[in-house]
């Protein structure tokens, strides 16, 4: 029976060669797509949940407000008066007094997902129809809000994504997780995008949705129930037979410098997360990382060395096509080495993520429940709130 596992890793790193192939053709076809020209300039509301200071946070925030589009407003939300990016937004007012901008401080979240809770908040007080809400590590260029608009012009269009470009701080772990974002996670939503025959899925950190979308699904009060409410606000919609897309514009996403401890934590929640916010889709992910899968099997069979040498060409292929092809990235393309690593990296923790169904957040403990919902459960020690 010694047979087995090869045929087994055979099986799979046949799969996997068909998935790169699989991406690179998606690639091309998400290329091919571009937005209509600009007709109408529809009045736009930015919503932005803010949480203290971000690596690169003014720099950010300074993006959006430099927006070449003629009608917008921008809603900034923070839990406490006291935090200290709402003071820089407030010296960033003074340098656009053009642009109209408001303040609001949410207090603690009825909701497990304090993210959702400032959505809400913002959504009732946004002037427009049409929301793009980000995170604050993001950064883009003035031509955003135009593309955006632009693809909206299709009134059957609900909910859009952005396709981000992952930009490390100055630390190994941060820069593995950028390359990894850059050609194994599009890869994964790009290929999806062609072979599910079109986008049932949001993924933050920049949407654009239109108001009545959000409130056909649910609202937010349903959403909130949900760790990874920006998937399932895509997944509702869609289902609820909404146009959903991933838009032509390519955001920046800082993310920042992290520790080895962080990063680990911040990844192992990710894995948790994508597990139960889609299970097959997740043990699909076995495809998308075929170094590991041929360096096992080069172990049990030295004489498949020509196979392993097929997967590197096949996986650099793929890498590229994403990285290069539809990000725009130029870190894959000077530490390609890394991408071994990265590969092997997460094969690891797609692995850990199968165990295990509580997650640490931002000083909280939460249980992930098998729909994708989560439930507070605790606080560390240290971060616990005053009464």
């Amino acid at each position: 029976m010694s047979w087995i596992p090869t045929i087994v890793l055979g099986c799979l790193l046949a799969g996997s060669w068909v998935f790169c192939i699989l991406t690179v053709i998606a690639a091309i076809r998400y290329r091919r797509v571009r937005p209509p020209a600009l007709l109408t300039c529809e009045p736009i509301s930015i919503l932005k949940p803010l949480h203290h200071l971000d690596d690169g946070l003014e720099e950010n925030l300074r993006s959006f407000f430099e927006q070449d589009y003629p009608d917008f407003e921008l809603l900034f939300a923070a839990r406490e008066a006291s935090d200290p990016a709402l003071a820089l937004v407030e010296r960033l007012r003074l340098d656009y007094p053009h642009i109209p901008v408001r303040i609001f401080v949410t207090g603690e979240p009825p909701y497990p997902n304090a993210k959702v809770w400032s959505l809400q908040l913002m959504m009732v007080e946004a002037e427009h129809d049409l929301l793009v809400m980000s995170d604050s590590d993001i950064r883009v260029t003035h031509s955003m809000l135009r593309t955006l608009a632009a693809e909206f012009q299709d009134q059957k269009l609900g909910v859009a994504t952005c396709p981000y470009r992952a930009v490390p701080g100055q630390s190994v772990w941060s820069a593995l997780e950028a390359i990894g974002m850059n050609t194994e996670f599009w890869g994964g939503a790009i290929t999806a995008r062609m072979v599910e025959g079109g986008v049932k899925f949001a993924v933050g950190p920049t949407i654009a949705a239109r108001r009545e979308v959000v409130r056909a699904v649910g609202g937010w009060e349903r959403l909130s129930k949900y760790l990874a409410e920006d998937f399932v606000l895509g997944q509702f919609a869609a289902a609820a037979g909404y146009g959903v897309i991933l838009s032509s514009y390519v955001i920046e996403h800082r993310i920042g410098a992290q520790t080895l401890a962080s990063n680990f934590a911040h990844r192992l929640r990710w894995s948790r997360s994508t597990r139960r916010s889609r299970p097959a889709g997740y043990v699909g992910q076995v495809f998308t990382n075929p170094v590991p899968i041929a360096m096992a099997l080069l172990v049990l069979q030295p004489a498949t060395w020509p196979a392993a040498l097929v997967t590197c060409v096949l996986r650099a292929m793929a890498a590229a096509a994403i990285s290069e092809g539809v990000l725009h990235d130029p870190l894959c393309r000077m530490w390609w080495p890394l991408i071994l690593w990265q590969d092997l990296l997460s094969f690891a923790f797609w692995v850990a993520g199968f165990f295990g169904n509580t997650i640490v957040w931002r000083g909280r403990r939460y249980r992930l429940l098998t729909d994708g919902r989560f439930e507070l459960i605790g606080y560390r020690t240290i971060d616990r709130p005053s009464r």
